[in-house]
């Protein structure tokens, strides 16, 4: 598939998905959300891909949804707006959180709407120093989506989260770092090979164990401490019959460094 809306490559176990159209500040239309799904099912489909990073070109991340695809003209019907989530940005963050791999979201500059929710589905958040987050729903009359509304509380609390959801205002990548609500701020011109650096690394890795830890954690918002006992005990037993864990064991009673492969 020819992508016209993103950037798309593989290169040492990484697959660098970039949002590219930065003339509208990357925010999503019909095209956009297609050629992000076909590169998504390619990650998951390549044996030589253990990482994925995901970040914009130009200057922001995000803006959430292209408001021209969905201008609605005077008398005009209105549109099914739970429609276009079912669609589109649903089995988007499910993808990207259910994805058996670390993801990482490398945030530069503005981040609004879902454009602010969509790096919530990944594990490991940097972002620019110049980033802002915002909730910008409320200025629309409309409610935070892409998993916002379940991300954002347990993040940050239920009393940021209603601040954030329900004034719209600007979080800085610092102010985000100090309430939890992402990893690391870095520098501007540092971000894009911060990033690229932390995804080579964790692809080094013993990546399907990391799959495993991120089900693990996932799970342990809704599971009892019972249940999420029991579940540690299934995915350590997966965990131990991985070749990467024999590989682990021999470099340490050898007294090398692993050659991990992903499985």
């Amino acid at each position: 598939m020819q992508f016209e809306t993103i950037l798309f490559s593989i290169d040492q176990g990484v697959a660098l998905l970039s949002l590219n159209r930065p003339e509208q500040l990357n925010s999503f239309n019909a095209q956009m959300h297609g050629e992000v799904r076909e590169a998504l099912k390619q990650v998951r489909q390549r044996s030589d891909v253990r990482v994925l990073l995901l970040t914009g070109e130009g200057r922001g991340f995000c803006a959430g949804q292209d408001l021209a695809d969905r201008n609605v003209a005077p008398g005009a019907q209105m549109p099914d707006l739970g429609a276009s989530i079912e669609k589109f940005y649903n089995p988007l963050v499910r993808a990207l959180r259910e994805l058996p791999m670390p993801v990482i979201c490398a945030v530069n500059g503005v981040a609004a709407g879902a454009g602010a929710n969509i790096p919530l589905a990944c594990d490991l958040v940097l972002a620019a120093r110049s980033a802002k987050f915002i909730q910008a729903f409320c200025k629309l009359g409309l409610v935070p989506d892409s998993g916002g509304t379940w991300a954002l509380p347990r993040l940050v609390g239920m009393a940021r989260a209603k601040a954030l959801a329900l004034l719209g205002d600007r979080l800085s990548a610092e102010q985000a770092v100090q309430w939890g609500l992402i990893y690391q701020c870095v520098d501007d011109e540092a971000l894009r090979e911060t990033a690229l650096q932390l995804a080579r690394q964790l692809a080094t890795q013993p990546t399907a164990g990391l799959a495993l830890i991120k089900r693990a954690l996932n799970a342990s918002f809704d599971n009892s401490f019972d249940q999420q006992l029991d579940l540690e005990r299934d995915l350590q037993r997966l965990a131990g019959r991985s070749d990467d864990y024999r590989e682990g064991v021999a470099a340490f009673m050898e007294k090398r460094t692993p050659v991990f492969k992903g499985h």
